[in-house]
């Protein structure tokens, strides 16, 4: 239920668990699925959804990553250790001063036994900006 309000309206899912999206007017998440990937840039700066998600890493704001995510979008994500097969369909979003994105990861396989705590730890800044998947369960 949550997630599909969040893809309905992600700042007021926000607001729902007291995260403040910040001055961005507007919030996108958007969903990884099986067939499609999201990777986010800010092509013009680093537009970021700071508030949610903290200072943006030094990477998002080089000009080579804003640049190369929009000409060579699978070639940055292998060097972040991330291959995206052929038959998935990349898109790369631009953040701008007026929208915000968020990438849902697709969930882990193995994990429909685990409570919300343990699913939100295994997701990270980079699964949610689409440059990481989510971290792979350990079971102790």
């Amino acid at each position: 239920k949550f997630k599909r309000r969040l893809l309905a309206d992600a700042r007021s899912a926000a607001l729902e668990l007291g995260l403040d999206p910040g001055p961005s007017p507007v919030v996108v998440a958007l969903e990884n699925t099986e067939t499609v990937y999201h990777m986010i840039v800010c092509t013009l700066c680093s537009c970021y959804p700071r508030a949610l998600l903290g200072p943006p890493p030094a990477w998002y704001k080089s000009l080579p990553y804003r640049s190369r995510a929009v000409s060579d979008p699978r070639g940055v994500l292998a060097e972040f250790g991330l291959e995206i097969g052929d038959d998935v369909e990349l898109r790369v979003v631009d953040s701008t001063a007026d929208i915000r994105y968020l990438v849902i990861p697709r969930r882990p396989p193995g994990t429909d036994e685990l409570s919300e705590e343990q699913l939100a730890a295994l997701v990270t800044r980079d699964s949610m900006i689409g440059l990481a998947q989510p971290t792979a369960p350990t079971f102790a």
